[in-house]
């Protein structure tokens, strides 16, 4: 993996990049608007991918909707707590979860629109994951983010299913944590004054019970539909043949990527395991094995070293994600 992203990159080695080249650092909004079109095109290509039989995807029997607490709030953001012991019923996989959030109507209209600027009718709201560091700081991964009209009310739903993989491959004794950001929809005093107008029900205390945050989790039941050529969990792996295995990356952990790679936090890369059956003749091709016959990509988020200056990229990495695993000969290239 490291060595595909340097050759993507046109690198001999990994930049040299400390904990200190990430302080006080800003995302500028070109950049940060580059990576969410890389990541809701990279979302709708894994959405295609999966079944689309009825009822494949359902909600939880009785914990469809897990009630959020509010933690912090203000204006611009806000912290939610969802209590996920015991949640995910076993032999199952989370396939979607959904934030739904209750947008109260304005409380007082918008300023006036001025002539010499342009109208200003939506707020960006933003979806962090948010992990908790052993020394007791926050580490956010953005996993989410859209355009909220400013005058609509109602439920608004964003898409957290990186961060439920991401709490699951953490710590799940633990509650999950998501922030809330609210800003302007481009760069500026006046967009980001009429974003105030966004008031979601959980930021205003007397809102008690009506329109609290919930976290929505659509499950696959292994048992039901089976693995779509994935691994049986608990398979001894010598009696096995070709399946796609999970395989997840944490870029927080790898030394080589954790200041490096800003997003994603990390991802589930699979990879394949199994044996394959030999043709009782070879006709010179070698044994046939078990690899990646479909990849997908995966977009990321990364700094780059320009002499004393650092500066952040975003970019597309091919064949980062193993989509199906089959038996290849030796000699035949199949990805």
């Amino acid at each position: 993996m490291k060595d595909a992203i340097l050759k993507k990159l046109g690198l001999q080695e990994v930049p040299s990049i400390q904990k200190r080249d990430l302080e006080n650092m800003v995302i500028p909004g070109h950049i940060k608007n580059k990576y969410l079109s890389m990541l809701k095109l990279h979302k709708e290509r894994r959405k295609r991918s999966l079944p689309s039989l009825a009822g494949i995807l359902r909600g939880i029997p009785g914990n469809a909707d897990i009630s959020g607490e509010i933690l912090y709030t203000d204006t611009t953001r806000q912290q939610l707590l969802f209590d996920m012991e015991a949640r995910i019923p076993e032999n199952s996989e989370v396939t979607m979860a959904e934030l739904k959030l209750f947008k109260k109507a304005p409380r007082k209209l918008p300023l006036t629109e001025r002539k010499s600027l342009r109208p200003v009718h939506n707020a960006r709201v933003s979806i962090y994951w948010v992990e908790i560091l052993e020394n007791g700081s926050n580490r956010t991964s953005l996993v989410d983010s859209r355009l909220v009209p400013i005058h609509e009310t109602g439920w608004k739903s964003f898409d957290v299913t990186q961060a439920v993989h991401y709490w699951s491959k953490s710590n799940r004794q633990k509650p999950m944590y998501l922030e809330v950001w609210i800003d302007g929809e481009r760069p500026g005093s006046y967009a980001t004054e009429m974003a105030k107008s966004i008031r979601f029900t959980s930021q205003d205390p007397s809102d008690k019970i009506l329109g609290k945050p919930e976290l929505v989790l659509y499950t696959l039941n292994l048992e039901e539909y089976g693995s779509r050529g994935d691994c049986e969990k608990n398979m001894a792996k010598a009696n096995s043949v070709c399946c796609r295995e999970e395989y997840y990356i944490n870029f927080r952990e790898l030394t080589w990527t954790q200041y490096w790679i800003i997003e994603p936090a990390g991802y589930q890369a699979f990879h394949c395991a199994g044996n394959c059956k030999q043709p009782k003749r070879n006709y010179g091709y070698g044994e046939r094995t078990c690899a990646a016959v479909e990849s997908a990509p995966l977009p990321m988020m990364y700094l780059v070293k320009r002499g004393e200056y650092t500066e952040i990229e975003v970019a597309e990495f091919p064949n980062m994600i193993v989509e199906k695993c089959g038996c290849t000969m030796d000699n035949i290239s199949v990805v």
